[in-house]
């Protein structure tokens, strides 16, 4: 992948999209997913919640797709809320066709500025109504200009000229004026538009990038000039060809709000907005980055663990060198005690020799003699040392040294000495070691996680995108509602708010709508699409109306069920009689289903691609036709959160084994939704 950051063309393009979408939108709430971040999730009530994205020094657009948040939001984050919850946005510009875009807010103290830098590091200013800086995201001191809190606001130096405001005469001027540089790099610097659209500038006017700007004659200027007009209008009238540029290999290379020559040949992918490109790209980017990220830090902790088994090695011989240490001196010591009086003789012997005036050659050669014959105590003598005055010394194949001038015992309590420190040592080691253990095993164990987390990178680019795409719900989910085992979408109320809306708002002419003929029933509406339903459609229908009335509540096992037309509903009353809400009035022929039985299924599904469980609740056939796990439910006293266990249990033992665990992890709530008025019991199979 190669584009990492924003051009001066790409910010136009998304804000001319985004003063279309979410001019007015009231600010809902604010999120700060990492230090450079934002997500602002505004309403406009038109849309859907929209989520509309900042990240400093790098990108901004509309998103599809979740952040983690943190559990305590950042300082930053709460001042934002703090200033810019409940307000409206009214205003969006680019500054200067700059890298940088100005959000207008209008609050009840007054209106307010977000100002998003997407350069360099980046930044994210708050300016109150008099320019006086409130809040940034990195508040710091500059060369050209201050971001502090409670200074004035001023805008970073431009990096170059606003092409929207040149004037061909400008330019062409401008032009000759930078004499023998590169055209490219002229309009690269000149109008801060970037390598990238320098060259397409000069690609669409024919002109050779590296050809100097004394070189162009008028004509070249023009040609130049006219080719950058171009581009500027079709951004600015918001006529774009959103697509991102594929690499041979399918992988995204770049992603721009124009058809660009440059990328000629290369595959690419449409989409109806530059917000949606953007985001798709952005997403597949940071995901792709994180597994790059993954596999650079799996090299890194491998040299880790090669380094660690190096020291571990060294500590291991240290360790082994401190045991041997310490029991030599300590067989030292004893060896001296059990043999003080032998060693004693042999010690004040030898003294005695070299008082007498014998040479010290003289007396090595008498004691070797003696050795030699067996002579006690010359047997534990082995030479002599004259400038340290140290006699050496082998008991039992111990050698060691004593010194002529210190006493015997003396010299025991100095080996015992060094034997106590070697056993220090030793623990110091030991500690040391068994660390550096502990460090290696977690070192490899977090390996083999980050092994498996690359396994195969595409794939886990793919993962990571599904698992952050936000799932939009549709119209329907906000009712209780089924699919009929021949496909029709079958919806009901859930109360007497959900019943007026559903069929106020969502019941066409050729709908049919059901109700049970017993009070405080849900109206349920099958969606036909000017299609007929089969009897057995209207059979699941009944049994969904029945099953969601209180008569499930009260125990019964069967009710009687009707159809009508939509025109057959009425909010008049008879002789102006009161319709409470929820409730209409029932005109012409009713379609009886008598002794319609009270039961449902809910039945389990694993989405083969997310491995994400999903629960389905409907009449038996219905769920049936969707999946071999379910089980029926009827009126019964098993609360709601004990039925929810059975039916988990249940349900997880129809599932094949490596799919069980999906289903074990599943919230009860999702489940205690399904259950009429949250308890039943199982029937029996």
């Amino acid at each position: 992948m190669q584009k990492k950051e924003f051009t001066s063309f790409d910010v136009a393009a998304v804000v001319g999209e985004l003063r279309k979408r979410i001019l007015n939108s009231r600010v809902n709430n604010i999120y700060q997913p990492n230090d450079k971040t934002l997500l602002f999730k505004l309403h406009k009530p038109e849309n859907h919640a929209l989520l509309l994205l900042f990240e400093a020094g790098r990108r901004l657009h509309l998103t599809s797709y979740t952040a983690e948040k943190p559990i305590t939001p950042p300082a930053f984050c709460m001042a934002l809320r703090k200033y810019l919850r409940n307000s409206i946005l009214f205003n969006i510009e680019q500054y200067e066709f700059e890298r940088v875009v100005v959000f207008s807010f209008k609050t009840r103290s007054g209106n307010l500025k977000l100002v998003l830098e997407i350069f360099g590091e980046g930044n994210i200013i708050l300016v109150d109504e008099h320019n006086i800086i409130l809040h940034a995201l990195t508040c710091k001191r500059m060369r050209d200009r201050n971001i502090l809190r409670g200074e004035a606001f001023v805008f970073a130096p431009p990096s170059g000229k606003n092409p929207l405001k040149l004037s061909v005469e400008e330019f062409c001027g401008m032009l000759k004026s930078f004499g023998d540089v590169e055209v490219v790099r002229m309009l690269a610097r000149f109008l801060s538009i970037g390598g990238l659209y320098a060259e397409e500038v000069l690609l669409r006017a024919g002109i050779d990038k590296t050809r100097l700007c004394s070189s162009l004659d008028e004509d070249a200027a023009k040609a130049i000039f006219d080719s950058l007009y171009s581009m500027l209008t079709q951004i600015m009238e918001g006529k774009l060809e959103p697509h991102i540029i594929l690499d041979a290999n399918g992988n995204f290379l770049d992603v721009a709000p124009l058809r660009l020559k440059r990328y000629e040949g290369l595959n690419a992918k449409s989409f109806e907005s530059f917000n949606e490109a953007l985001d798709e790209f952005y997403v597949h980017l940071k995901a792709f980055e994180k597994t790059e990220t993954i596999s650079v830090e799996l090299e890194t902790l491998k040299r880790e663990t090669e380094r660690l088994k190096r020291i571990i090695e060294s500590q291991e011989t240290v360790l082994a060198e401190a045991q041997t240490e310490a029991e030599h001196y300590r067989k030292i010591g004893d060896a001296l005690y059990a043999n003080s009086n032998e060693l004693q003789m042999l010690l004040e012997s030898f003294l005695k020799e070299l008082k007498d005036g014998k040479n010290w050659k003289e007396i090595t050669s008498k004691f070797l003699a003696e050795k030699k014959a067996c002579v006690k105590p010359s047997v534990f003598f082995e030479g002599f040392d004259p400038k340290k005055l140290i006699i050496n010394i082998c008991i039992d194949d111990l050698h060691f040294s004593l010194d002529l001038r210190s006493k015997l015992f003396d010299s025991a309590a100095k080996f015992y000495e060094l034997s106590k420190k070697a056993k220090q040592r030793l623990a110091g080691a030991k500690a040391a070691l068994e660390e550096s253990r502990r460090k290696l095993v977690a070192l490899e164990e977090k390996i083999r996680a980050f092994e498996a987390e690359t396994v195969k990178p595409t794939i886990s680019v793919e993962e990571e995108i599904t698992k952050r795409r936000i799932k939009r719900k549709e119209w329907f989910e906000k009712f209780r509602w089924f699919k009929s085992s021949d496909g029709f979408l079958v919806v009901a109320g859930k109360d007497a708010v959900s019943n007026e809306v559903l069929i106020k708002k969502y019941t066409a002419p050729e709908d049919i709508v059901f109700h049970a003929d017993v009070v405080g029933a849900p109206f349920v509406v099958v969606k036909t699409n000017r299609k007929q339903p089969s009897q057995q459609c209207l059979k699941e229908a009944a049994e969904f109306s029945a099953a969601y009335s209180r008569g499930w509540r009260e125990g019964f096992a069967a009710a009687d069920v009707y159809w009508v037309k939509p025109e057959q509903l009425s909010k008049t009353g008879a002789s102006g009689e009161y319709v409470p809400r929820g409730a209409f009035v029932v005109s012409g022929k009713r379609n009886w289903m008598r002794n319609t039985p009270f039961r449902i299924a809910i039945g389990a599904l694993v989405n083969e691609k997310t491995d994400e469980a999903r629960f389905v609740g409907g009449p038996v056939d219905a769920v049936k036709a969707e999946t071999k796990a379910y089980v029926v439910i009827v009126p019964g006293d098993v609360s709601g959160k004990e039925l929810c266990k059975h039916i988990l249990r249940r349900l997880a033992e129809k599932m094949p084994k490596e799919k069980r665990e999906k289903i074990e992890k599943v919230s009860l709530k999702e489940v205690m939704n399904l259950i009429p008025y949250g308890k039943g019991r199982i029937l029996a199979e």
